[in-house]
């Protein structure tokens, strides 16, 4: 497997599809931030029954995204964790998108979108709650498109510096949602 810290471009359509609906994202998301479960245990947690969340999680596993323990399920019972995946997984830039793919793209942009405006609407009451772990900063600058790549990569660097894997995380750490976008601002 490549260094889980080389970036990865999300350029098949099938795994672009597995990501673009919301259970699913929802399911893997619950699975890194808590680790293994099972359909059952997700279904509950996530308010969705059974045979719902074993066909999505059955899509996320055929998608190389999550697998099943061996070890630990019995029967029918089957548990489930995130497979060793890169951490820096990317979108393609859309103009390499072949047309008839661009609308599963599209998906999970809104679909990453709308979850990014639902953190959104929880930042202030999250921080005021909780301080130390909600954080927030807002910055402009004029940059080159060539500094903005740097900044992005020593961003990137800096999140595979301080943050681990669930399974390898320091006492006290806890999972925490980390965003970063750039826009240019010329057209404000």
């Amino acid at each position: 497997m490549k260094d889980d810290a080389e970036p990865v471009i999300l350029d098949d359509p099938g795994r672009i599809k597995a990501l673009s609906h919301p259970l699913r994202r929802r399911i893997l998301h619950r699975l890194r931030a808590h680790g293994p479960a099972t359909s059952t245990t997700i279904g509950e947690v996530l308010g969705a029954n059974t045979g719902t969340t074993s066909y999505h999680l059955r899509q996320l596993e055929k998608y190389g995204f999550i697998e099943e323990i061996p070890e630990r399920s019995a029967g029918r019972e089957r548990w489930w964790r995130p497979a060793a995946a890169p951490r820096d997984l990317r979108l393609p830039d859309p103009a390499t998108v072949a047309p008839e793919d661009r609308a599963v793209l599209d998906e999970l942009i809104r679909v990453a979108h709308a979850e990014d405006m639902e953190l959104f609407r929880r930042l202030p009451a999250e921080y005021e709650r909780d301080r130390a772990w909600a954080r927030l900063s807002r910055g402009f600058a004029h940059m080159t498109e060539e500094g903005l790549v740097e900044f992005y990569e020593a961003y990137i660097r800096l999140l595979h510096e301080h943050g681990h894997r669930r399974e390898d995380a320091p006492p006290g750490a806890r999972p925490v949602h980390i965003r970063l976008f750039t826009l240019p601002a010329d057209e404000d």
